[in-house]
């Protein structure tokens, strides 16, 4: 096969299974969601729902549902949760669920600081604190 571009591949199967994969990833995440975003990826995911299909169900519109849909997969496929899970000694109780609130469930620091009653000052020092390892962990 001639090479078109780069960054396409030259074989469609390699396409395919990295396609695959990322879709297995995701399906295997879904369960650390909670509420509506983990509605609408099992109905992205599992149900294979139209975004048109789903913003009916919602009474939003379809590119509400797009977007917030793509914010979840980011989310999801980004991992930074997961160092916090697999360093979890490193954390205490609070600071998990502020890992969770900020890098899964998207909260801001602001609404963070509101659910878990602590000032805003301390939800910035713990995302510091978790991003330092985070970016420790990348490195090595």
């Amino acid at each position: 096969m001639k090479v078109i571009h780069a960054k396409i591949p030259q074989d469609s199967s390699q396409a395919r299974n990295k396609y695959r994969d990322r879709i297995e990833l995701l399906r295997s995440r879904v369960n650390l969601l909670a509420g509506k975003d983990k509605l609408l990826m099992t109905m992205y995911l599992e149900n294979s729902n139209s975004f048109r299909q789903m913003a009916r169900l919602a009474g939003v519109s379809e590119a509400n549902i797009a977007r917030r849909i793509h914010r979840i997969m980011k989310r999801l496929v980004g991992g930074e949760y997961l160092t916090c899970l697999r360093n979890h000694t490193k954390f205490s109780k609070a600071e998990l669920a502020a890992a969770k609130d900020y890098f899964l469930l998207g909260l801001s620091m602001k609404k963070i600081a509101r659910k878990r009653h602590v000032s805003y000052y301390s939800v910035r020092e713990t995302l510091k604190k978790i991003q330092r390892l985070i970016d420790a962990a990348d490195r090595g």
